[in-house]
């Protein structure tokens, strides 16, 4: 049996790959696997690691679809014996009671893990994420708003967050009671650990303000999941990094080593986020010389329309921006960003990105959370591994895979917040 200090299931791609460079910072060896492989295989890709992932799609998925999707991975991961079983989620707590629905992942999990109560915590303070009092709030453009108040988050086109007590938002997706453990109550680890152990609730959301939280109520988690009973526990990146900082051991490495990358060259970015950071991402690029084209996705033929646009700008030696966010917003009014949608997108997109990659190109960027869970599923990646962290929670893979085409090549899988504006840029000249 392998000796996992964790196993998680990430509902997004993006968010998968952000606990892969939690756990890598605090120089642990993981292992990221894209969607849920047989379990031989899965044994063997937890063999010779401390963690293992898989990412998967939950997030944008609609709520009858999740038994499907989550019960076959928790089951697989409970079955590998780690300390602590993770489902990581959105450090914004994106979810409904109709897409992504976090309380249907908790009812699913009860019967996966049994009864005890679940630790929740969403905090991620490095990433302007806190909790307190129970409610949330989340940074953008340098300044902190309630979640519900939060300029992306409170028009966000799938998931809106409308409330931003994560106890009360939480309980609208089920009928299990959830309470909430306040920051002054903290008085060390073990207070924490006796009131989840003394807990009736079926899940707690825990508060934290700063890293020094995160890593206690880490250590109150760990300290309740005896070796061969994993622990479940939900969560965002913050409690990713406060797991590898309190499961640390004697042996563990620095941080992230540095491998090669592949040679600089044109880059391909598709994006089908609908964030007000990205599109300012995308202006800046343009600013830098990249050439953006619109995806019509009323075309007949949206792909046939930009494809040959495209390759040729790369074969000049020009990188590309594809964006559908102007799309999405003109031409598709009254289903901008349901599930059926973002499909559709990642379809369009993929098939670019695969012609990109089938051409020589060896860089992409995918912009928006649930677009990157699709795309790279669409081209059949087996895994991911860090190739760069160029900046902050901004991590370039490098993917594996049975293409020749696609094995090998470095991929940036962009949520629409994640970023500073000269991002694009930042990425194509890595390795200059």
């Amino acid at each position: 049996m392998p000796d996992l200090r964790v196993a998680f299931y990430g509902d997004d791609f993006t968010g998968s790959v952000d606990v892969l460079l939690q756990l890598t910072r605090a120089g642990w060896r993981s292992r990221l696997l894209l969607g849920l492989p047989d379990a031989d295989r899965l044994v063997r890709a937890a063999a010779d690691v401390d963690a293992v992932g898989i990412a998967g799609i939950a997030r944008s998925l609609p709520t009858e679809a999740l038994e499907a999707e989550v019960r076959p991975a928790l089951e697989a991961l409970r079955a590998l014996g780690p300390r602590i079983v993770q489902y990581k989620a959105c450090s914004t707590a994106d979810s409904s009671p109709s897409i992504g629905s976090l309380g249907r992942v908790l009812e699913i999990a009860r019967d996966v893990f049994g009864p005890a109560t679940v630790p929740v915590l969403f905090a991620q303070p490095d990433f302007g994420r806190f909790t307190v009092f129970g409610h949330h709030f989340a940074a953008e453009g340098g300044v902190v708003h309630r979640l519900d108040r939060q300029p992306t988050m409170s028009h966000h086109p799938v998931t809106p967050m409308h409330e931003s007590d994560l106890a009360v938002h939480l309980s609208r997706q089920t009928d299990l009671p959830l309470g909430h453990v306040p920051f002054p109550e903290y008085a060390h680890a073990g207070a924490v650990a006796r009131r989840l152990e003394e807990a009736t609730e079926a899940a707690l959301v825990l508060d934290a303000l700063s890293d020094a939280h995160v890593d206690l109520v880490a250590e109150a988690i760990a300290a309740g999941s005896p070796p061969g009973t994993p622990r479940f526990a939900l969560g965002s990146g913050g409690l990713s990094a406060g797991l590898g900082r309190a499961l640390r051991r004697p042996g563990d490495g620095a941080g992230p080593s540095a491998v090669p990358l592949n040679p600089p060259g044109p880059v391909l970015a598709v994006s089908g986020s609908r964030s007000p950071q990205t599109a300012r991402q995308i202006e800046a690029a343009r600013e830098a010389g990249w050439t953006v084209i619109p995806l019509s996705l009323g075309a007949a033929d949206p792909v046939g329309g930009v494809r040959e646009r495209v390759l040729a700008e790369l074969a000049s030696g020009r990188s590309v921006a594809v964006t559908t966010g102007d799309a999405v917003a003109g031409e598709t009014a009254g289903a901008e960003g349901g599930p059926d949608l973002v499909a559709t997108i990642a379809r369009h997109l993929s098939e670019l990105v695969r012609s990109a990659l089938t051409a020589g190109t060896r860089r992409v960027i995918v912009c928006g959370g649930d677009t990157s869970s699709r795309v790279v599923g669409l081209l059949g990646a087996e895994s991911l591994s860090i190739a760069a962290n160029p900046v902050g929670n901004v991590v370039l893979c490098r993917v594996a895979a049975a293409a020749g085409w696609l094995d090998g090549a470095e991929m940036l899988l962009k949520g629409g917040q994640v970023g500073p504006a000269d991002l694009f840029e930042l990425v194509r000249t890595l390795g200059d």
